[in-house]
């Protein structure tokens, strides 16, 4: 039996969707705490209620948007199982896809704001770091037998430079064409199945 969340446990779940979304669409700066609660249908006053401060909503937002890229990547590679494939190809092909080049919104949170990093505070770069420990494990989960450490973050940085090289092209010919030769060449080289 499923247990329903209380009204705060739900609103703060919304909340939570809205600026795991804006955090990927806009960035660290682009997220203003009056924007998310509006867009939750809150008021700003209710913010603290939730949250002791805007870095402590995003650091939320960000293990939020990781999960949720997750699970959806681990759907996506399961389906992609099924019809044959190896685990790594799935996930290469998946990460390195023309619908995550579009989709930066919902997509890897770690590709949409790695490069801003070191310019954030402490609690939101650890939250982004345990993201990008838990990409580098996905990989390494992914390996074939006898994958190393080194080859699964050579593989993470990989796709996550690749994608962002690609959207900074534009969902266009050229970076269609980065992501393509990005992923052929994971694949020739880690996926040989």
């Amino acid at each position: 039996m499923q247990i329903k969340p209380s009204r705060r446990e739900a609103t703060h779940e919304r909340i939570l969707e809205v600026a795991s979304l804006a955090l990927r669409r806009n960035g660290y700066s682009g997220v203003g705490v009056a924007d998310v609660m509006k867009q939750a249908g809150l008021t700003h006053g209710g913010f603290y209620a939730h949250f002791p401060s805007r870095d402590a909503l995003l650091a939320e937002a960000i293990a939020r948007a990781g999960r949720d890229n997750a699970d959806g990547t681990m759907r996506r590679i399961a389906r992609k199982q099924a019809g044959g494939k190896s685990t790594l190809r799935a996930l290469i092909e998946d990460y390195l896809s023309e619908a995550h080049l579009r989709d930066v919104e919902g997509g890897c949170v770690v590709a949409a704001l790695s490069s801003e990093m070191p310019r954030q505070s402490p609690e939101l770069q650890q939250a982004a770091s345990e993201r990008v420990r838990s990409l580098v494990n996905l990989v390494s989960h992914a390996l074939p037998p006898g994958g190393t450490a080194d080859q699964a973050m050579a593989i993470a940085g990989s796709l996550v430079g690749s994608l962002q090289l690609a959207r900074t092209l534009g969902s266009n010919a050229q970076g269609k064409a980065m992501l393509a030769a990005a992923r052929n060449a994971l694949l020739a080289q880690y996926a040989s199945d």
